[in-house]
């Protein structure tokens, strides 16, 4: 009976692979398609709306959690999701090549990504590792603070900027594929979640643990195509915006959501090892020489693998 569930969990893996990686190919013409139309940068879009629609698997795992009384495996998810976005999506993305980054682009938002796991590390210590329902509006209302910023932007760009006749842009198409791409990366990602957490658990590894890790990954997945395709496809502001704007909406919307929910209780040693490493991570995503080099991304890999042995351990 055991074997006949660890296959079948393992075939539920596998059957994940094929459906990310087409989801993962419209969902990047997708966005593509809908920056040409909005007439915005392609790395604002991605920040954005590549972001939040690939966030969208913690935002799920992170409520029914919450909703079900355990809040800590959505804590898991969320904060493990940031160290599997920057130490091994961008990472593995970095083998490909050096990344050119105008740091001025990316610098507000680097400047919040570096500051969400202190600032949530400080409110988890106030209260002895917990995160009240304060703490959770809170972090909605900077979320809400970073999004007025980010409109303003938006509409600021599309005042400055004419539309190019050459380029219309299809914007019934563009969401079409935006759609359907979210929607095969979202059940890509829960096959893998599903097969994963089932072996996990069979191996007897704690709740939050399986968050952090087995859960973080397979809600990770969209991000990973989506980065991964970007760079192959030589867009490389498309990942580079899509991770920084999916760590911003996992720290700040997915964990207050959680916390609006139900308060978290974890102890302070979990989460400041999550918290620690995402703050590495970013730290290694400023750029020097306007590059992020392919060096860095095996620093990126070493920071990741440290983190899973790191959270293994706790």
């Amino acid at each position: 009976m055991t074997l006949s569930l660890a296959s079948a969990d393992m075939l539920t893996l596998i059957a994940a692979i094929p459906l990310a990686a087409l989801g993962g190919e419209a969902f990047l013409r997708g966005v593509l398609g809908v920056a040409v139309w909005l007439r915005l940068p392609k790395l604002l879009v991605a920040t954005t709306l590549a972001a939040f629609a690939t966030s969208s698997p913690e935002l799920t795992v992170s409520s029914l959690a919450a909703l079900a009384g355990k809040p800590e495996i959505g804590l898991g998810d969320a904060l493990g999701s940031n160290v599997v976005n920057i130490g091994l999506i961008l990472g593995l993305a970095l083998l490909f090549g050096a990344l050119p980054v105008r740091f001025t682009e990316i610098r507000r938002d680097f400047m919040l990504a570096l500051a969400v796991p202190v600032l949530t590390l400080a409110l988890a210590l106030a209260l002895d590792g917990t995160l009240s329902r304060a703490d959770g509006t809170l972090l909605l209302g900077l979320f809400a603070l970073w999004l007025m910023l980010t409109a303003r932007q938006a509409i600021a760009h599309r005042r400055d900027t004419r539309t190019d006749p050459k380029s219309p842009g299809q914007p019934v198409r563009a969401w079409l594929f935006v759609l359907l791409g979210l929607a095969s990366l979202i059940v890509s990602g829960r096959l893998f979640v599903t097969g994963a957490t089932g072996i996990a658990s069979a191996l007897g590894i704690h709740a939050y643990v399986i968050g952090a890790t087995v859960v973080a990954i397979g809600t990770s997945l969209p991000e990973l195509v989506t980065t991964l395709l970007a760079r192959l496809r030589g867009h490389d502001e498309v990942g580079l915006g899509t991770l920084l704007g999916s760590n911003l909406f996992n720290g700040l919307a997915i964990v207050g959501v959680a916390a609006t929910l139900h308060p978290i209780r974890t102890p302070l040693n979990e989460i400041a090892v999550a918290l620690g490493f995402g703050v590495l991570t970013v730290l290694l995503i400023l750029p020097h020489r306007s590059r992020i080099s392919r060096q860095r991304g095996l620093v990126m890999l070493a920071a990741y693998a440290a983190f899973v042995t790191a959270t293994l351990s706790v």
